[in-house]
């Protein structure tokens, strides 16, 4: 059974997150690639105001399609994390709670998001149009140059990942290959 998580997170909500975890998220969300990411940490690193508040707040590592018409957005599958672990420890330190996207990240963001209590999330890669149906509104907030790169925020309703790494730096990528050599 999967488990409802209104967004944005909270240190309780990230705590009895679990490793394995199926859940359906709602509320609102962000997105930001690597692009949108580089520049995300100029800003920081330069004390300049940031598009969003990243506290408590969760980043889709996703760059969607054009909607169609009567859509919210258009395919919506996520991309591979790795390109973003050189930001992803910047952001939680200045407290961003949550991530989605797919595969694996390293030593250094998990040990940030032991730091931060915080939380790895992955949607299914491939299955952007099913997630998309999820994903309620959609308005481009930030870096509108970047075209689908740019930073856009999101309103989902019971949007489904499945938590990967938790606060506690369990990984499920690890712990299903220990689970197939039994």
């Amino acid at each position: 059974m999967a488990k409802i998580v209104n967004l944005p997170l909270t240190d309780e909500t990230v705590s009895d997150l679990k490793a394995g975890d199926r859940v359906l998220l709602n509320g609102i969300m962000y997105t930001g690639r690597d692009a949108a990411h580089k520049r995300i940490a100029e800003l920081i690193n330069k004390n300049e105001q940031l598009p969003m508040d990243i506290k408590n707040q969760t980043i889709y590592y996703v760059g969607p399609c054009p909607a169609k018409p009567g859509q919210a957005i258009g395919s919506a599958g996520p991309t591979t994390s790795g390109r973003m672990d050189a930001y992803a420890p910047l952001l939680m330190d200045h407290g961003l709670k949550g991530m989605i996207g797919k595969g694996l990240r390293s030593k250094q963001v998990v040990d940030s998001i032991i730091k931060n209590n915080a939380v790895y999330f992955a949607a299914i890669g491939g299955a952007g149009a099913l997630l998309a149906e999820a994903i309620k509104e959609a308005e481009v907030i930030a870096f509108p140059d970047l075209g689908a790169e740019a930073i856009y925020k999101l309103r989902v309703e019971n949007f489904p990942v499945t938590v990967v790494i938790d606060n506690e730096g369990n990984d499920l990528y690890k712990i299903g290959k220990e689970k197939y050599k039994k």
